[in-house]
Formats: C-alpha cells, structure tokens, sequence
C-alpha cells in the first residue's frame, strides 16, 4: 500500500505542478490557507472543510474526530459544537487543540496547533440562525457524548424538540451550544514529495514584545 507522491498528477488538476517551496509561499498562512482551500474546493473534494480535531482531557488522554470548518481569519479557526460533549469539555478542561485538513487526493495536509477559546456568543447566535431547522432542532435533542439506551431514545428527544418548538417558532441557540477558535500558534503546509522526500513549511508565531510575528520554517520530512 504504497505509492509515490506527485506535485501535480492528470487527475488532479487543481494542483500547481510547482512542489511547495519558500519563494512560491505566501507573506501569511490565512493567505496561504485560502489558497490551498480553494484549490481544494476546485478539484472537487469532498468536503474539502472537513478536518480532524484533536483535543486532550485534563490528564493529557488525547481524542479526535472529524467536524466541518465553518470560518477561518487571521485570529483562527472556527468550528461549532455541544459545548457538554467530549470535545467541549476537554477544550474547557486543557484549552489546546490539533487541527487536520487531509487533503490526500491532492497530496497535501495543513497541520494547526493552538489555543481553544470559545467565540463570542453573538457569533453563535448568527451561524445558529442560518442552520437548517432539523440542524437545529438536533442541537436541542442529542446530550452529545452521551450514553443513550438505544436509537428510540435519540428519535424520542427529537419529537420532544419538536413540539417544544413548532414550526411557526424560531428555535433559539441552546446555552450549551456555540462555536470555538483554534487560534494557531503553527500552521503547517505539507506537500507530498517523491521518495518520501515531502515538502513541509510551517509558519509559527513568535512573542515579538507587545505584538506577534510569525517565521516560515522548513522541517524535514
């Protein structure tokens, strides 16, 4: 189950043919990201948003899973949950976190490590309204990371959600939902190389007196 990695290849034409290397890299990684995102949008992956988050509980056990990212900007990542589910509380427990986007048919992965914070419950409430209704309604129903007693359960929470709700009533943003901020300390652009010889870029903050600066550093493969 191996395979060479090729910067551009027929099927995915997407891709720069270029290898990734410090004079074709952007001045910043949101510039850099949006870059590679949109490429990956153009080739047509699915769910090009899609990244693994991992997160670690006050003892340092650690845990992923796969959620969609709904923002990015130069203060970070954005991505909505339960905050009482397993994420959420080891986010409020051991607030650091890794980010993932594997983009493997392009050859490419963005690797994030940072801070959690929560955002501004405004922002919450403006992404919850845009959400589809059955989204939202589920917000209400599933005690994410719970242990349920069988699927019936789950569809019972729902109905309950329904009614507590009708259908001329706006749902409202649960307390216990809202969205969270990877805020980047690095952000890693890996590029699949020949021979396992891969390219990686990594920008990294750096306390720089009163303001942040951010260095562009080649790791070995």
């Amino acid at each position: 189950m191996r395979r060479e990695y090729e910067p551009a290849a027929a099927h995915r034409p997407a891709v720069r043919e270029e290898p990734l290397v410090e004079e074709h890299l952007a001045a910043d990684w949101p510039t850099q990201f949006g870059r590679w995102f949109a490429e990956a949008v153009a080739a047509d992956l699915p769910e090009p948003n899609a990244m693994i988050v991992a997160t670690a509980d006050a003892q340092g056990r650690p845990s992923s899973r796969t959620v969609l990212l709904k923002g990015y900007d130069e203060r970070g990542f954005v991505f909505f949950t339960n905050y009482a589910s397993r994420k959420g509380r080891e986010a409020l427990e051991n607030p650091y976190a890794s980010l993932l986007f594997p983009w493997f048919a392009m050859g490419r992965q963005v690797v994030v490590c940072g801070r959690i914070t929560p955002v501004d419950r405004h922002v919450s409430e403006e992404y919850f309204r845009v959400r589809p209704r059955g989204a939202q309604l589920g917000a209400w129903a599933s005690a994410q990371s719970s242990v349920l007693p069988d699927r019936q359960a789950l569809e019972d929470a729902y109905a309950a959600a329904e009614q507590s709700f009708p259908a001329e009533a706006d749902v409202p943003l649960p307390e216990h939902w809202g969205g969270l901020r990877v805020e980047p300390e690095t952000v890693e652009f890996w590029q699949g190389r020949r021979s396992r010889l891969h390219d990686r870029l990594r920008f990294r903050r750096e306390p720089d007196g009163g303001a942040d600066r951010w260095i562009v550093e080649r790791l070995a493969p």
